[in-house]
C-alpha cells in the first residue's frame, strides 16, 4: 500500500466515528505525519467525494450541541471557528437557524435539567447559580434572566 493510500485510509477512519472540519482532517493528518503534498492531494478526494464539507459539519455541530447540552450562538460560533470553519459559513448558518427567541428557549431547556438541584434555596442563590451556569454557556445576562424568571414563574419551589 502507497503512502497516500494508507493515510486516505486513515482519514477515512477518522471521519467514521463522525463528521469533520476541513482542519481537523488536515491536523489529524500531520499529526500521522503524512507529508504536506499527500494532506492536500487527500483533502482534495474528500472534498471531491463529498466526505468533507464544512457546511455540513457546522450543521451537524450545532444540532448535536443543542441536543445534548445546549449553548448559545456566540459559544457555538467560538467552538466552529476553534474546528477551523469559515466566519462566512458559520454566519450564513446561523442566519438561517438561530435567533434571540432560540437562544432563551435553549437556555430554558438546559435549565430544566439542572433546575432540580437547587430545589428549596433561596431565590437569590438559585439566580446566582442558574445564572453562572448559562453564563458559562455563553447566553448573555438577559437571555439568562429572562430563561430563569420564566422557570420561576412556572412554579418552581423555592425559599424567599
Amino acid at each position: 500500500m502507497d503512502s497516500f493510500e494508507k493515510y486516505y485510509t486513515h482519514s477515512l477512519k477518522y471521519l467514521s466515528l463522525r463528521q469533520r472540519s476541513e482542519k481537523e482532517i488536515v491536523e489529524y493528518l500531520k499529526k500521522k505525519k503524512a507529508p504536506e503534498d499527500i494532506v492536500q492531494k487527500i483533502v482534495s478526494k474528500l472534498k471531491e467525494h463529498r466526505f468533507l464539507n464544512d457546511s455540513l459539519f457546522a450543521k451537524l455541530w450545532v444540532e448535536s450541541r443543542n441536543r445534548t447540552k445546549p449553548r448559545s450562538e456566540w459559544l457555538l460560533s467560538r467552538e466552529l471557528e476553534q474546528k477551523g470553519v469559515a466566519k462566512s459559513v458559520i454566519k450564513k448558518l446561523f442566519e438561517n437557524t438561530r435567533s434571540k427567541d432560540n437562544d432563551l428557549s435553549f437556555a430554558k431547556q438546559a435549565l430544566e435539567r439542572r433546575i432540580t438541584k437547587y430545589k428549596g434555596l433561596p431565590r437569590n442563590e438559585i439566580y446566582q447559580k442558574l445564572g453562572g451556569f448559562l453564563a458559562r454557556r455563553g447566553f448573555d445576562w438577559e437571555t439568562c434572566k429572562r430563561a430563569i424568571d420564566d422557570l420561576l414563574k412556572e412554579g418552581y419551589n423555592t425559599r424567599e
